[in-house]
């Protein structure tokens, strides 16, 4: 029996709170709420335990790398997914071992690697032969025992926006299985005496359906099972990704995390059956974990009305951020829910369709025919749902407007800034007039 999803999980201010954290901050503004952060985890934990007792949870710190959350979900019994020397550097930052730490990338350097290694990473998942080769050669007797995790290409092409499909036969990331690539990786690294321990995949990201990560979780047991017949060599982890999308907007339903662990733990389970291999399974969310817990708050500037072949009359609501601190809409075409934080008015209960644009010199349409009280006006407080992944951590200071600040919402009710706005000192501090120009 799959239960219903819950129709609206996602966390948002109330408003006495968000004129309080403008007031205190200004705007634009990412907040984070501990709260529902931890609570997130924790579902997760529990419904992935329940549905397999040898499991892990790594937190994919690409969608939000800020210290203090790095650190929570580690509190919270996540290992910490790292993509780079630079996201391994933030969880070495905020206390995290190394040996809690996973490395991925299609290409490390040898510096990236050396790096990883010297401070004691936990896993590598290694991607191609050229990393294979890397890591025998310059690995130390000490090192010798580093924990090598191979990646897979399924085969699997997920109902997903294209960018964000990884675990398709054309992908840079991983080892073709259907080639024999990701068999011969796997032949390699036991000639080469490296300590593999496992397999992993990764189908692609904001999964509303099951049935692709089901498929690579089927597929990456069988695989296991393979190599055992071939190799005699016994597979003591598989890693089945993350994806499990979220709620950005109202007809976004994904899936329960406890049906949704115990359907992708059932298809891995029938496909090792009577193998004899007994893997930890591991999951690697990011999105789901801590996309839910974030919003952004900006206060509204211009409105202004111009004709439109489409719709008539378009009304532009000009806010104070845009493009640097949100690229997910021109990059994905990526949809959200936007509200104001007041309600509307008694004198005007009307909604009106808007749409909500940046301050760039750009396009930059944000949110495209959105309802809004019809009263909107200049100085009013808009906060934008689920966007406490992906928004953070893919900021830029395009048109050298500085990044937002970060605060947290505590459990006991305090706020307190986690992530500090740009200063113009900063933003320049990367700077160099030659002489010969001053």
């Amino acid at each position: 029996m799959i239960s219903a999803p819950l129709l609206d999980t996602r966390f948002r201010l109330t408003e006495d709170v968000a004129l309080d954290l403008a007031k205190s901050y200004g705007t634009p503004l990412y907040v984070v709420d501990e709260g529902h952060f931890r609570g997130r985890i924790r579902e997760y934990l529990t419904a992935f335990r329940a549905a397999y007792e040898r499991s892990e949870i790594s937190f994919a710190s690409k969608a939000n790398s800020t210290l203090a959350l790095v650190k929570i979900a580690y509190q919270e019994g996540c290992s910490i997914d790292v993509a780079s020397e630079g996201e391994f550097r933030v969880a070495l930052a905020a206390g995290v071992p190394g040996e809690h730490c996973h490395l991925h990338g299609n290409n490390k350097q040898i510096g990236e690697i050396q790096f990883a290694l010297e401070h004691g990473i936990g896993i590598v998942v290694a991607d191609n032969f050229e990393e294979i080769e890397t890591l025998a050669r310059i690995m130390t007797a000490e090192q010798r025992g580093t924990k090598i995790v191979i990646r897979l290409a399924p085969g699997v092409d997920p109902v997903t926006h294209a960018k964000i499909s990884t675990g398709q036969a054309d992908t840079k990331f991983g080892f073709n299985i259907t080639d024999g690539a990701a068999e011969h990786a796997a032949r390699r690294c036991l000639q080469l005496g490296l300590n593999l321990y496992g397999f992993h995949c990764h189908v692609g990201s904001q999964l509303l359906d099951p049935e692709a990560q089901r498929s690579g979780g089927e597929l990456i047991a069988a695989f296991a099972v393979g190599i055992k017949e071939k190799l005699g060599y016994s597979a003591q982890y598989l890693n089945l990704g993350g994806g499990l999308g979220v709620t950005y907007v109202t007809g976004d339903q994904p899936m329960g995390m406890a049906d949704y662990c115990r359907l992708v733990v059932q298809s891995v389970l029938s496909a090792l059956e009577g193998s004899g291999i007994d893997p930890v399974l591991g999951q690697e969310p990011g999105r789901s974990l801590v996309g839910e817990s974030g919003v952004t708050l900006y206060r509204v500037g211009v409105l202004k009305t111009v004709p439109s072949k489409a719709l008539g009359y378009r009304t532009y609501v000009a806010v104070d951020g845009g493009l640097s601190d949100n690229p997910r809409p021109v990059m994905y075409g990526s949809k959200y829910t936007v509200e104001r934080v007041s309600p509307p008015s008694p004198e005007s209960p009307q909604t009106k369709t808007f749409t909500v644009s940046g301050k760039h010199c750009e396009t930059d349409k944000l949110f495209e025919e959105i309802p809004l009280p019809e009263d909107l006006k200049a100085g009013d407080l808009i906060q934008v749902l689920c966007t406490g992944a992906y928004n953070s951590s893919m900021a830029s200071t395009y048109n050298r407007y500085p990044r937002p600040a970060t605060v947290l919402l505590r459990e006991d009710g305090s706020h307190t800034l986690i992530q500090r706005r740009d200063s113009w000192e900063e933003m320049l501090a990367r700077e160099i007039l030659p002489a010969d120009l001053k």
